[in-house]
């Protein structure tokens, strides 16, 4: 069984901090100042052999105007609405305060289980907050140290009492759970029929970025159709990527609600950073990204410098114009907005533009057609033949300048991979194939193959010439595989076991062969020398006898 745990309390008491550990990893922004945490943020963690669903909550607040902090109360309350076992935390080192009585009597009212945790307590130095705070009359306080990791037995006995015995689970709750197996069963035997991928179980993620202020959050409040984060007219309310998980069509989709990018000169202070951190990683790790705009005023420095972000990090990009019910002339003014994108934007051309208004509803059915269409074109995959076909027709209407009195060569192409499109050329001289010629490549390919607003890779090889480059390293001197040689060379004399050199043995050893019958190497091998012809006493050469001729023996007694 899963439980879900709602970590609240006043502000700066230590709630994300805690949410990080029990989840294993840093997924909440994390600061010394109070007020850090807006959003309600889900995560999954594990405590021993317990399953928890955590809900991080923001600071609560005794206000109830409509100011911002009454907005993020509304956030908690509705967390601890949700929750099966609510942890309320206290700061042990500060003690019980006027904020921390009124909360108690807020969670008596919403009747729901309550865990009270004395966090900051390592080193024994919020004793005497630990006893204080039983005068809270809710139990007796666990003290613990979230960013030590001391006290998590205690939290572990204490939330163990709060999940069922698997013995004493009802026959009905049985009989659910093998009729949602049976039909998940029954649903990937389907799939399998109809040839389906299986990556496609794989939710859709869907980034959400751009300048604050823009209506970001609202649009995803619009989506899912509750009012899942905080909206309000002051800019910068978001600090952290919330994913939101949402099914749309039949499909997973996962929403990433992030935070405003302002200018890199305008952002100094350390939690604008973070909030930065967080939104840069969101994107690198989206697929889709809806780079949102005001429709007031598009298309500013910033817009461009994130399309630009998200052009490098790979990823398919729908920009949105939000707030188009404050837009008069709407179609002139789309158009005009069009054309000054794909000036200023020319690797992402042909992107979706949408216009629609979050706050009405307006042209709100257009955006996920969109998303699913430039998503697809991300993950297209050509075929090599077609795509060889199509170079010959660009070669042949564009030829490829000629550099230094000698022209680039291009002979094939291929994918190498989708997610985005990424394509590799070979040619002759390709280092210096110019890039304007690369580019039209690019825009060449995206118009042939119909890859409106993706990101398009092309590399560029050369072939290897071997009267060129000369041979490779794994070939011999004449470039393909070396030749066994048809005569064995005699291996080098060893030396001698006296330690003698080898040349020394050699000629002693020549210097002891005989005379006739030329003499033996090393190896006890007999050599045959050159012959010379042999010297006088006077040093002239002296032809040597020749031998008797064959025939009949000479008679005897005649000279």
């Amino acid at each position: 069984m899963t439980l879900r745990l709602a970590i609240v309390g006043r502000p700066n008491v230590g709630k994300s901090t805690l949410f990080n550990r029990l989840a294993g990893k840093r997924l909440a922004i994390v600061d010394d100042r109070p007020g850090v945490t807006r959003d309600r943020r889900f995560g999954t963690g594990r405590i021993g052999d317990l399953d928890l669903e955590l809900i991080d909550t923001a600071g609560f607040e005794d206000v109830t105007d409509e100011s911002l902090e009454a907005r993020m109360r509304a956030q908690t309350e509705a967390a601890i609405r949700e929750c099966d076992v609510a942890l309320f935390v206290i700061d042990s080192r500060v003690g019980i305060t006027q904020l921390d009585e009124i909360f108690a009597d807020v969670l008596r009212r919403h009747d729901r289980p309550v865990i009270l945790v004395a966090n900051k307590a390592e080193g024994r130095q919020g004793d005497e907050g630990v006893n204080e705070a039983f005068r809270l009359g809710l139990g007796e306080p666990i003290p613990l140290s979230a960013e030590h990791g001391e006290g998590l037995a205690d939290l572990y006995a204490a939330l163990s009492a709060f999940v069922d015995d698997p013995e004493d689970a009802s026959q009905a709750d049985f009989e659910a759970a093998v009729a949602a197996e049976r039909e998940e069963a029954e649903a990937e035997d389907e799939a399998e029929d109809a040839g389906a991928d299986p990556a496609d179980d794989r939710p859709l993620r869907i980034a959400i970025v751009g300048r604050p202020n823009a209506g970001k959050s609202t649009l995803v409040n619009r989506l899912i159709g509750e009012d899942r984060l905080l909206t309000g007219p002051e800019a910068g309310i978001t600090r952290d990527a919330i994913p939101v998980d949402w099914s749309w069509g039949g499909r997973t989709i996962r929403l990433v609600d992030t935070a405003g990018l302002r200018r890199k000169a305008r952002v100094q202070e350390g939690l604008e950073k973070l909030s930065t951190a967080d939104t840069i990683r969101a994107i690198t790790f989206a697929e889709v990204v809806l780079l949102v705009m005001d429709a007031t005023h598009p298309l500013e420095i910033q817009d461009l410098q994130i399309a630009d972000l998200v052009e490098r990090e790979g990823r398919a990009i729908v920009f949105v114009l939000a707030k188009w019910d404050l837009i008069d002339e709407p179609q002139s003014r789309l158009a005009e907005i069009r054309e000054s994108l794909d000036r200023q934007l020319p690797q992402v051309r042909g992107a979706p533009l949408v216009a629609l208004s979050a706050e009405t509803g307006r042209n709100l059915d257009r955006l996920m057609p969109a998303v699913l269409k430039v998503h697809e074109n991300w993950s297209t995959k050509v075929k090599t033949r077609d795509l060889n076909d199509w170079l010959a027709m660009a070669i042949q209407r564009h030829p490829p300048p000629a550099v230094n009195g000698r022209r680039v060569r291009p002979k094939y192409m291929a994918q190498t991979k989708a997610r985005p499109p990424t394509f590799v050329l070979f040619a002759t001289r390709a280092d210096q194939l110019p890039d304007h010629y690369r580019r039209y490549l690019v825009h060449a390919l995206r118009e042939s193959f119909d890859l409106p607003g993706v990101p398009i890779r092309v590399s560029v090889r050369s072939s290897r010439n071997p009267f060129v480059d000369g041979p490779s390293p794994q070939s011999g001197a004449s470039g393909g595989k070396p030749r066994a040689t048809a005569r064995k060379t005699a291996s080098p004399a060893r030396p001698a076991a006296s330690g003698k050199s080898p040349a020394k043995s050699s000629a002693r050893t020549l210097a002891k062969s005989p005379a006739k019958g030329g003499s033996k190497g090393a190896a006890g091998r007999k050599v045959a020398g050159p012959r010379s012809p042999a010297k006088g006493a006077a040093g002239r050469s002296v032809r040597p006898k020749s031998p008797a001729p064959r025939g009949r023996p000479s008679r005897p007694g005649k000279t």
